[in-house]
Formats: structure tokens, C-alpha cells, sequence
């Protein structure tokens, strides 16, 4: 898994409890439906650009890379946006998304 918010890591070790039923609850949800791995991550992925908020899209971007989903996708998926949000908000996602494609790029160089 990719490197965690400092904030989010906290908040798992301040309060286990809340982290763990977060995390049933959210698995729960992925159970609920026909849609595979891939499409969910995509869905979770534009509901994050859709509601603008940069740390659920760079939670969102990390975890679909990590299922192998590509930097192209990822950034298609903010260009589907640019009709219904508006371009600058389209354009945050991207540099958003690409927040999380360079830290991967940087992580593999690493290796």
C-alpha cells in the first residue's frame, strides 16, 4: 500500500474503534452491488473529483493505482468531469491525480 496520510494514521491509532467499523462499513459497501474492483474504484474515484475534495482524490487515485489502474484512466476520469463541475475544478482533479501518479513514479525509481 502506498504511503498514508500522517492525519489518517493518527486518527487509526487515536481511535481503533472508529477506524475499524470505518473500514467494515466501507467493505460492506463494496460487497453491496454487481460493480467489479475496477469500476467501483473509477465511481469512488469521480464522486471524490465531484465533490472537490483533495485528500478523497488522492486517497481515491492511490488506492485504483494500486489495483493496476493506469495514470491514463485516472486522468480520464477528471476529463469526464470538466462538462458537469467546470474546467478549473477538472483541472485541481488532474493536478490532483497527478499528485499520486509522481509519488508512485518516484517510489518505483526508489526501488
Amino acid at each position: 500500500m502506498g504511503t498514508l496520510p500522517k492525519h489518517f494514521v493518527n486518527f487509526t491509532k487515536d481511535y481503533p474503534d472508529l477506524a475499524k467499523a470505518h473500514e467494515a462499513f466501507g467493505k460492506e459497501c463494496h460487497a453491496a452491488g454487481p460493480l467489479n474492483e475496477k469500476t467501483r474504484a473509477l465511481v469512488k474515484l469521480g464522486i471524490a473529483i465531484g465533490s472537490r475534495q483533495e485528500g478523497a482524490v488522492h486517497a481515491q487515485a492511490r488506492k485504483a493505482a494500486e489495483i493496476g489502474i493506469r495514470p491514463e484512466e485516472l486522468r480520464h476520469a477528471a476529463c469526464l468531469a470538466m462538462p458537469t463541475i467546470g474546467f478549473p475544478a477538472a483541472m485541481a482533479a488532474l493536478s490532483w491525480i497527478d499528485d499520486i501518479v509522481q509519488r508512485k513514479k518516484r517510489a518505483a525509481r526508489k526501488k
